[in-house]
C-alpha cells in the first residue's frame, strides 16, 4: 500500500510521539508499504517553524530519508487540481495533500477532522 502522511502524522511519527495510535504505527512501519511525505508538508512544517509555532530541530527534508520515506513533489497539475477542489476547506496545504493523493490512488494518513470529511480520497485515520 502506498501512504501519503500529512504534516501532523510525520511530526508525528518523526517524535516517536504516543498520540499516534499503534494500528497507524504498524501500517507505517510496515515494508510492505510504501510512505510518502509531500513537500507542502515540508512547506508547512517550515512556515509554521519560522513563525515559532513549532519546534524541530534539524531539516525536515533530512527526516524524510532518516525515516526510510519518500518525497512526493508538487507538479503543477497538483496545484491546479488543489485550486479546483470543491471542498470548503481552506488549508491550502490539506487542499495540495488531497489533490495529490487522489490520482495516485494513495491513501491519505491524517488526524485531521476537516480532512477527514472530504469522502474523496482514501485514508487512514491517525487520530
Amino acid at each position: 500500500m502506498d501512504l501519503l502522511l500529512d504534516t501532523q502524522v510525520f511530526l508525528w511519527w518523526d517524535r516517536q510521539d504516543p498520540a499516534l495510535r499503534g494500528q497507524v504505527q504498524a501500517v507505517i512501519a510496515d515494508p510492505a508499504n510504501r510512505v510518502y511525505v509531500g513537500a507542502a508538508s515540508l512547506w508547512e512544517a517550515a512556515i509554521k517553524r519560522r513563525l515559532g509555532k513549532l519546534e524541530f530541530d534539524g531539516s525536515p527534508t533530512s527526516a524524510i530519508a532518516a525515516n526510510g520515506f519518500h518525497e512526493l513533489p508538487i507538479r503543477a497539475a497538483d496545484a491546479e487540481s488543489a485550486g479546483d477542489l470543491s471542498w470548503r476547506h481552506n488549508d491550502p496545504f490539506d487542499r495540495l495533500l488531497v489533490a495529490q493523493a487522489r490520482p495516485l490512488t494513495i491513501t491519505l494518513v491524517t488526524a485531521d477532522r476537516t480532512v477527514r470529511a472530504f469522502d474523496g480520497v482514501a485514508q487512514l485515520w491517525a487520530g
